[in-house]
C-alpha cells in the first residue's frame, strides 16, 4: 500500500476547475494530504482537510515556501489570460528540486509549452509524467445554459468523433502517478472508453435529465462567427476550427491508460451525465416538434 504523501497541486481555479480540482479529490481518497495552489483563496472552496496556498505560477519565488515538505507537483502550462503559455517553468522546476519534490505531473495544453519542454528534458532526478488528455466530457456544460432554456444545442460537424474523457479519470491518473513508482519518463493519453459523435453526446444529455434535445448543425462560417462574438482570439478560433473541423487521430482514438495505470475502467459519458443533469434541467418551455 501506497504511504500517505503531501501534494502540492496547482491548477486550482476557483470552483470551477476542471482538472485540478479533481487532482485533489482523487488524492484525498487515496488518503495523501493535499497542498492546494489558487490565484484566489476565497474563492476555492476545496474540501476540508486541503492546505490552501494563495499564489501564481508566473511569480514562481513567491512558491518556494508551498514547496516544502511535498513529495509531488502537479502542474499546468499556462499562467495567464485566454491560456497564454506559462513562461516560468523553467525557475518552478529549479525550485522544486530544491525543495526536495521527487515526482511531476504536467496536464498537456495542446500547444509548445516552455514548461513542458523543461519537465521532459530534466536530468535532476524528477520523475516527470506528461499527462494529455482529449476532449473533457466537462466541457459540454458549455451547452448547459441553451439546453436548460431551449432544449437546443446549435454546434458545427455533428458527425465528428470524439473519446471525450471523464475529468475525474485524468485527475485518477495524475493521483497514481504523483504517489507511485513505476511513472517517471511517460506520456500518458488518456481518453474515456468510447467514441460519441456529437448528436450521441446529446442524446445522452436527453437521457440523463429525462427531456428531449433538439440539435441543429451549425456551418463553419455561423460557428466562426459565434467564436468571435464570444470574444476568442483569431488563434483560439484556429484551434477550434481544426479541433472541430479535423479532429487529430490521437482525439478519436480509444486507449486504455486508465484501466492500465488506475485498475479501474474509464468513466462513460453516461455516468458523467447522470452526475451532471441538474446543470440541465429544464428552466424553460422545450420544443416538442
Amino acid at each position: 500500500m501506497t504511504q500517505p504523501q503531501k501534494i502540492f497541486v496547482t491548477g486550482v481555479t476557483g470552483v470551477t476547475g476542471t482538472v485540478g480540482r479533481q487532482v485533489v479529490t482523487e488524492l484525498l481518497a487515496r488518503g495523501h494530504a493535499v497542498r492546494a495552489l489558487t490565484r484566489d483563496a476565497t474563492r476555492a472552496a476545496l474540501p476540508d482537510g486541503v492546505e490552501v496556498v494563495q499564489g501564481d505560477l508566473t511569480e514562481p519565488d513567491s512558491l518556494a515556501p508551498a514547496l516544502e515538505g511535498v513529495t509531488g507537483l502537479h502542474l499546468i502550462t499556462f499562467g495567464g489570460p485566454c491560456f497564454a503559455p506559462l513562461e516560468t517553468g523553467p525557475r518552478i522546476l529549479e525550485l522544486a528540486r530544491a525543495a526536495g519534490v521527487r515526482r511531476v505531473t504536467v496536464l498537456h495544453g495542446g500547444g509548445p509549452s516552455l514548461l513542458e519542454d523543461a519537465v521532459r528534458a530534466d536530468d535532476g532526478g524528477l520523475d516527470w509524467t506528461v499527462l494529455v488528455p482529449v476532449e473533457f466530457m466537462a466541457n459540454a456544460l458549455e451547452w448547459a445554459d441553451r439546453i436548460a432554456a431551449s432544449g437546443e444545442v446549435h454546434e458545427p460537424f455533428v458527425s465528428r468523433l470524439s473519446a471525450m474523457v471523464h475529468e475525474g479519470d485524468i485527475g485518477a491518473v495524475a493521483a497514481v502517478a504523483l504517489t507511485e513508482e513505476g511513472h517517471g519518463g511517460r506520456e500518458y493519453v488518456i481518453t474515456g472508453p468510447e467514441l460519441l459523435t456529437v448528436g450521441d453526446k446529446v442524446a445522452t444529455l436527453a437521457g440523463a435529465r429525462g427531456a428531449r434535445i433538439a440539435l441543429a448543425e451549425l456551418t463553419e462560417e455561423q460557428a466562426i462567427a459565434r467564436w468571435r462574438a464570444a470574444g476568442h482570439p483569431e488563434d483560439v478560433v484556429a484551434f477550434l476550427l481544426e479541433a472541430y473541423g479535423n479532429t487529430p487521430e490521437v482525439g478519436r482514438t480509444v486507449v486504455d491508460t486508465v484501466e492500465k495505470v488506475t485498475g479501474k475502467p474509464a468513466r462513460t459519458f453516461a455516468q458523467w451525465a447522470a452526475d451532471q443533469a441538474d446543470a440541465f434541467s429544464v428552466t424553460a418551455p422545450v420544443a416538442t416538434a
